[in-house]
């Protein structure tokens, strides 16, 4: 049997003076009708050569009269296939499906998580019955939340379902209420955040408020319009070298009027309380240079959380037959309950 190596087929091409300069991931997509993004990852893979010598940045500048050769891996089969994978449903008709997602669990397959979604694992306690309007990698899916937020989710598991719900979403007429532990509180402890959200120009995995638009979106069209509001609901211990009152932590409540990428972490950290745990957004070195007992608890706790403290504690939307208001709810999980429980131990 022949390998993926032997079976990978190469495409070169020649660049000439007009190409001299470009950079190698964008000149290699004028040609190979491959995305930029799937170039890259060949190129880190080392599955690209320049006159027979492997080539490893994408940065790399093109030269002129140089064979650029790319390996191209054969097709593999993407369907996700359906996984026998508990999920703690809250409610269940014929239209749709109301769920508890669990921390750590990716909502559909991507690159790198092709196995063991929730879309995996809809597939098999659905046995054909989701919507197929979000397409194959997204059967049912009508919005998602990320890897490491935990919390209610619907999922529609007709197409009539999927339509109706995602206009609801559109119209920003879903209720949708999160839980966060935030370092330190934000400046004002409770309103409205406004802005364009939008990839980090730095960082490709981030999101970042565009610059020039909070609670004045005007001054730019870059990005995507997003609007959090947040509620202060109690602080926990004292933060060092702060005012007196100045909490070490904060628990927020956040309603999502929009429902970007990372909306609530990204809203959170600009106001300069990240998230606990959050390995994109968050700062928590203040955490591990603590003395006291209930302190070091509490930087071990944020350790072993291994995720951002959100949840999503609450979903409201219309039934799309019934048309009833229906409202569910995800009591807070262990590990967060367990954070809470430390933080109500610190000294104030």
């Amino acid at each position: 049997m022949e390998t993926p190596e032997q079976t990978a087929r190469w495409q070169a091409q020649t660049a000439t003076e007009a190409d001299q300069g470009e950079r190698l991931d964008k000149w290699l997509s004028t040609w190979t009708e491959l995305s930029r993004s799937r170039l890259r990852d060949l190129i880190e893979g080392g599955h690209v050569r320049a006159d027979g010598d492997i080539v490893v940045k994408p940065t790399t500048k093109i030269r002129a009269d140089i064979e650029y050769a790319v390996q191209v891996p054969p097709p593999i089969d993407d369907t996700p296939k359906p996984e026998n994978i508990p999920l703690d449903i809250l409610y269940e008709d014929d239209e749709l499906i109301v769920l508890n997602k669990s921390a750590g669990m990716t909502v559909h397959p991507a690159p790198g998580s092709r196995s063991a979604t929730l879309v995996n694992a809809l597939l098999h306690h659905c046995e054909g019955s989701l919507s197929g309007i979000g397409g194959v990698m997204r059967s049912g899916i009508v919005h998602r939340l990320d890897k490491d937020t935990s919390g209610v989710m619907v999922v529609a598991k007709t197409d009539r379902a999927h339509q109706y719900l995602s206009k609801q979403f559109a119209k920003h007429t879903i209720e949708r209420v999160y839980v966060a532990l935030t370092r330190h509180s934000p400046k004002p402890r409770s309103g409205t955040f406004i802005s364009r959200i939008a990839r980090a120009e730095n960082d490709r995995k981030k999101q970042a408020v565009v610059r020039g638009t909070v609670n004045n979106i005007e001054f730019s069209d870059h990005g995507r319009h997003a609007i959090t509001h947040y509620k202060y609901l109690r602080g926990f211990g004292q933060a060092q070298n702060a005012s007196i009152g100045t909490p070490k932590v904060s628990q927020i409540e956040c309603q999502l009027e929009t429902g970007r990428t990372h909306q609530i972490r990204v809203h959170m950290a600009h106001l300069g309380c990240p998230l606990l745990g959050d390995p994109l957004y968050g700062h928590q070195r203040a955490f591990l240079t603590q003395k006291s007992e209930p302190e070091l608890r509490l930087a071990e706790a944020i350790l072993t959380l291994k995720r951002q403290a959100l949840h999503a504690r609450l979903l409201g939307f219309r039934h799309p037959v019934t048309k009833e208001d229906m409202v569910f709810e995800a009591p807070i999980p262990p590990d967060m309950q367990n954070l809470i429980d430390i933080l109500e131990t610190l000294p104030k």
